[in-house]
């Protein structure tokens, strides 16, 4: 089956074109046909769209909407200069969007109708800064494949439906939850949910006998502790805010700092939920940057004293959820990194790893160095009792494999 795989943003796309099956899942041989961003939507959009044969296409083009942008997308695969991707439209069989929240209803990923849609539009109050335009970059493909082209929606939060309620739960008064269902809901499960799969295919370890942390870090950043293949505890929250220090959010802080910080600053409440999504983070505390890669630059180079600073924070908070973790699971058998900076920072990983060392982590650093740029393996040693992994995740991935199972009514807990 083709899927198309959609991630709407405010005013960008990003897609890919996946060709799988059962057999192509089970033997991890799924095919990457296409992908690509489009930025700027509404306006002089850029664009950058790859084929797997390695043809790279940069260009610009008047994208009044998403629905536009869409139907760029299919013109292109189908008809591109450099070679179809596709022979026609109709090759495309199914889409599956990336949906942020799916609240308490949505545990696992479905095929998108009217009431379907109805109940995520209920769900925008828990996440009013994605589910709006994931809901309009579905609506944008209805509009574009017509009625009859399958489209599923894949949850952020649908991993963590296994939270037992004293992780979910805040210590607020029980009545906010019954009436407003304020509560743990997570984020990343996707990333999480494929790398804890993609560790067990590379280890052997059965599904029910899993016991792993795993660590999305990239612009957003989150944990996980998973138990017998199941998330039984995360670091984001009712929001993505909460948690680890991300780009630009502040992650975990004391709750009373967002009254004094208002009355200090003369601060709406939005603009301080603003200044801890949009302003803190790495770019809050190095004031330079929210990019891991240029802060490691300004510190080696310039030895810049808050770049540093935003380092050694952003590696410390990790380190201390591995810790808390470790204790939720009464012990594991891996920590595994994946995201941006989790799959592409040999000093970040090993900075975390550094005092971790009670734990029983002892790191190779020639296999540490090693992986980057894709490359997936173990960089503990042999002797580790507890080993670490890098494993690239792959959501897109995820979602078409989910896309498929969906339409053609296939059952399992595959990735």
């Amino acid at each position: 089956m083709n899927v198309l795989v959609l991630n709407a943003g405010s005013s960008s796309l990003k897609f890919q074109l996946v060709r799988t099956d059962a057999v192509m899942c089970d033997a991890h041989t799924d095919q990457k046909l296409a992908r690509g961003t489009i930025e700027r939507v509404g306006g002089e959009a850029v664009l950058t769209l790859r084929t797997a044969a390695g043809i790279v296409v940069r260009d610009t083009a008047p994208l009044r909407d998403l629905r536009a942008a869409v139907d760029y997308i299919v013109t292109w695969l189908a008809s591109n200069d450099s070679g179809p991707v596709i022979g026609t439209v109709g090759d495309i069989e199914a889409v599956g969007h990336r949906v942020a929240h799916g609240g308490e209803r949505f545990t696992r990923s479905v095929r998108l109708d009217d009431s379907v849609l109805r109940s995520l539009e209920e769900v925008i109050d828990l996440a009013p800064l994605h589910n709006p335009h994931n809901l309009k970059g579905i609506a944008a493909a209805r509009a574009v494949f017509g009625a009859q082209m399958p489209n599923v929606a894949v949850f952020d939060t649908a991993f963590h439906h296994t939270l037992p309620d004293h992780a979910y739960l805040y210590a607020i008064p029980y009545q906010f939850y019954r009436r407003h269902k304020v509560r743990r809901y997570g984020f990343h499960g996707t990333s999480h949910r494929y790398v804890a799969y993609r560790w067990r295919e590379l280890t052997g370890v059965p599904r029910d006998q899993t016991r792993i942390i795993t660590l999305h870090l990239g612009n957003g950043c989150s944990a996980c502790a998973i138990r017998g293949g199941d998330s039984v505890d995360t670091s984001m929250g009712l929001t993505p805010l909460e948690g680890l220090v991300m780009g630009t959010r502040s992650g975990d802080v004391d709750p009373a700092v967002l009254e004094y910080l208002g009355v200090k600053e003369g601060l709406s409440a939005s603009e301080v939920d603003n200044l801890l999504n949009k302003q803190s983070g790495l770019l809050g505390l190095s004031g330079l940057t929210n990019d891991m890669r240029d802060l490691l630059a300004e510190a080696h180079e310039n030895d810049d004293r808050r770049a540093r600073l935003a380092i050694e924070i952003f590696c410390y908070r990790v380190r201390k959820y591995v810790g808390a973790y470790l204790a939720a699971l009464d012990g594991a058998e891996a920590v595994v990194f994946a995201g941006g900076i989790g799959e592409n920072s040999p000093e970040v990983r090993a900075k975390i790893c550094s005092g971790l060392g009670w734990f029983g982590i002892e790191l190779d650093d020639a296999a540490n160095a090693a992986m980057t740029s894709g490359a997936e393996g173990r960089i503990t040693t042999s002797s580790s009792r507890l080993a670490v992994w890098v494993i690239p995740t792959d959501e897109e991935l995820l979602i078409a494999r989910d896309t498929f199972r969906v339409v053609a009514g296939v059952e399992g807990r595959f990735a």
